[in-house]
Parts: C-alpha cells; structure tokens; sequence
C-alpha cells in the first residue's frame, strides 16, 4: 500500500512540475517602461542582461513607454527580483491582441537579437559617477569599455 502511495504521490508531483513548465512556456515576459516601472535603468539592463544569454527580445516602440516582451522563465523572474525590475507574464493567448492594438496604432515592434558592444568616450582616470553616461550604465548593469583619445587614434573602435 505504501508504494502504491508512493507512486501515487510521484506521478502527481511530476505531472504539476510538468505542468508548470508547460504553463511558463505559454506565457511571455512584459517589461513595461511606461510611469508604472519602479526602475526604468535597471530595466534597461535587465533586457540587456537577456541579450547577454542569447535571447531575443521585441522592443514595443511607443507602446506603454517602449516596453520590451520576451520568453517568460524563471531565471529572467528571479534576474528581475533580484534588479527590482516591474514587469507582468503576459499569456501566450493575448499576444495577437497586444500586436493588432500595435499595428492599428502609433506603434512599432523591433527585434532585438543581440547584446551591442558599448564604449564610452570619456578620459581614463574618471570615475563612473563623474559622468551622467557612465553613471547610467554602471547602475544598470550594463557593461561597456571607456575609450578616449589615444584608443581613437589608434583604431581601437574598429
């Protein structure tokens, strides 16, 4: 009787950790960037951050501030907690109503496909909280190179 429970328990576990799964696959990751964001920068590096792992992201110009929709996961949940990042799961279901209301409006979607390389063109020996740039990225979490003059001349960007 006891392994019969046993069984029992197993296969109910495995089917709502299944079901789970499914059910997150289902469902995408909306950031929103309108005034009900409690962090627009961090945000910004969190999409970045998704990037990073090799994602692909759509930029919802002019849509609720140019929101950014993705997969939906649990390390992107966790990664947005931890970053204090607002965003809603968006059932797979509501996407072609979310898309219609974007192309019946002043909107655009972009796809987003990879992380870009950022450098900053500010003098070695600032720190980043000197410079309203290199204060933006380093709160965000997005990494980027400084270049100045001689790294110019010498071709370094190319």
């Amino acid at each position: 009787m006891k392994k019969l429970i046993f069984v029992i328990l197993f296969f109910f576990f495995s089917s709502v950790s299944s079901a789970t799964a499914d059910e997150s696959a289902q469902n995408r990751f909306f950031i929103y960037m309108d005034s009900s964001q409690n962090n627009h920068l961090k945000a910004y590096g969190l999409a970045y951050w998704v990037l990073q792992q090799g994602e692909k992201i759509e930029w919802l110009l002019n849509y609720r501030g140019g929101s950014f929709l993705m997969n939906d996961s649990s390390p992107l949940r966790q990664e947005a907690a931890i970053r204090g990042v607002s965003y809603e799961i968006i059932p797979e279901s509501s996407i072609p109503n979310l898309y219609q209301e974007i192309e019946n409006n002043n909107m655009e979607r972009v796809l987003l496909e990879k992380a870009p390389l950022i450098a900053v063109y500010t003098p070695p020996e600032k720190l980043p909280w000197d410079d309203a740039v290199t204060l933006a990225l380093t709160y965000a979490q997005i990494p980027y190179d400084k270049v100045w003059d001689k790294d110019v001349l010498s071709g370094k960007l190319i």
